[in-house]
């Protein structure tokens, strides 16, 4: 599938992304019920097999960037989709095991204004499973096909953010779910926000059988709101996050509730790249996150330089006059890029 060309699309200044009040990492003040680490443990670990582990069925419908009032905003036309199957239980199983796992225990959980756990940045060496199951090109491809562009994982560290909410077992189900339905619309899993990313895939890790919600609500620039259904265990939702105000509505019933939340961006260096970091630099290893951020904008930056160039050797060639306007607009979008960087990559307080 080709990128879509960028010119399709609204130049206009992209959303402001407001990120948690955390703002250096966090470790959670709660620990995790032993009981969900012990049930998370499997008899052997797998390397993950796309012929054995997706299960892949394309999403029913897709909601459209113009159905929700913003044709021609950000990089696709497809805004979010219905849950779809993605991967088998086996898969579920040996991505668990992983996220329990005691060194991503040790060094991989955070927490935040926004969510109380996370676990982030497990990496290749501490989750090769979930690792490469997001690297796989039969993965990628499946993401890309629903999102309507090629895609790739934003950086390495947010591959699989992990959010975990665990029921108060001493709570009453009765009186939950009355208070959700007196107070749906105060009862948010996370707040209205924008995401950081350009894409997201939320995979749903849990068994949600019994659940009441847990759809995630879309906010359309009428102020109308459109609730797009939660996942069962093994499916996904693709969404265009970074462009569409949205949030995750709280889920009743059922011990636990664990998602996981992978970041994608444009393939192509060609398709704009509206990144931002203010919703992640509060919860990662710093060093991780600006190393990793740093080295592929640097290298978009590069490849669209030497497209650039090849693309005025051409002109020579064919002896066209040099051309003012188109020369000055592709410098002004890298100096908007440069600052951008400029902006993310900050000293923490």
């Amino acid at each position: 599938m080709a990128p879509i060309a960028t010119s399709s699309f609204i130049d206009i200044e992209p959303p402001v992304v407001i990120g948690p009040v955390t703002k250096k990492a966090t470790r959670p003040s709660n620990a995790l019920p032993q009981s969900l680490i012990d049930g998370a443990k499997v008899a052997e670990r797998q390397a993950f097999d796309p012929a054995r582990h997706l299960t892949f069925q394309p999403p029913k419908s897709i909601l459209t960037m113009e159905q929700i009032g913003l044709k021609g905003h950000g990089i696709s036309p497809h805004a979010a989709t219905d849950p779809f199957p993605l991967f088998s239980q086996e898969a579920i199983e040996q991505m668990r095991a992983e996220i329990f796992d005691e060194r991503v225990l040790a060094d991989c959980q955070y927490s935040s204004s926004f969510n109380k756990n996370m676990i982030r940045g497990m990496g290749s060496a501490r989750a090769p499973f979930t690792y490469a199951a997001w690297k796989s090109p039969e993965t990628l491809a499946r993401i890309s096909e629903v999102a309507g562009i090629d895609l790739v994982p934003s950086i390495d560290y947010e591959i699989a953010n992990i959010n975990i909410s665990i029921r108060d077992e001493n709570a009453s189900m009765d009186l939950l779910l009355h208070q959700n339905q007196a107070n749906d619309d105060e009862l948010p899993a996370v707040a209205w926000h924008y995401d950081s990313f350009p894409f997201v895939c939320v995979t749903m890790l849990s068994d949600c059988t019994g659940m009441v919600g847990g759809e995630t609500a879309l906010r359309m620039p009428s102020g109308e709101i459109i609730k797009v259904r939660g996942p069962a265990m093994g499916t996904a939702v693709v969404m265009q996050g970074r462009y569409i105000e949205h949030q995750a509505l709280k889920a009743l019933g059922g011990r636990e509730r664990i998602s996981m939340v992978t970041c994608f961006r444009p393939k192509s260096p060609l398709v704009k790249d509206e990144t931002v970091l203010v919703g992640v630099r509060g919860i990662s290893n710093i060093s991780e996150l600006y190393t990793q951020y740093t080295e592929y904008r640097l290298e978009i930056l590069e490849e669209r330089i030497r497209h650039q160039l090849k693309q005025e050797r051409e002109r020579e060639i064919a002896k066209r006059p040099f051309d003012v306007g188109t020369i000055r607009h592709f410098l002004n979008n890298q100096k908007l890029f440069i600052e951008s960087m400029l902006t993310e990559i900050q000293e923490l307080e």
